[in-house]
């Protein structure tokens, strides 16, 4: 029982059971508004009357209630984007803020020596502090020394 408790009380766990409770709540005022103000504007738009969620057509005995699933469309895509522009899209943007670039890594050779990775301009090994062979200078580089 207490490794249970431990596991419900983690962080993560608490955190995850919010987000669901707040995403449900959030989804019934997304499913409201659509099926009181959109889905009724869609009607309109289309040239139906009344409520649009109730709309069917029949092939056979069989209904197909395309007001609900009009309606279901609607509640998705606003939802989704939603979702994306208040959560995603700002999180995202304080993730590249935050989280340190990654600098383009300078060529490397091995130290002689040691065979420790040492920058390829380099002169001395970092490691042991062994003294480096030149580089040779390639045509139309002009950032290296000759030695």
């Amino acid at each position: 029982m207490k490794g249970f408790r431990s596991f419900i009380l983690r962080g993560n766990v608490v955190d995850l059971a919010v987000g669901i409770v707040i995403g449900a709540a959030f989804t019934a005022v997304v499913n409201g508004f659509v099926s009181a103000f959109l889905t009724p504007l869609v009607g309109l738009a289309a040239g139906a009357t009344g409520d649009m969620n109730r709309k069917t057509f029949t092939v056979g005995a069989t209904q197909f209630p395309y007001g609900a699933f009009i309606n279901a469309v609607i509640s998705f895509v606003l939802l989704a984007s939603a979702l994306y522009f208040l959560v995603v899209l700002p999180i995202n943007k304080l993730h590249e803020r935050l989280a340190p670039h990654q600098d383009v890594q300078a060529p490397k050779r091995d130290c002689p020596e040691c065979l420790s990775p040492v920058p390829a301009r380099a002169r001395r090994c970092a490691a042991c502090t062994a003294p480096l062979p030149a580089v040779p200078v390639q045509l139309g580089d002009t950032t290296r020394r000759i030695e």
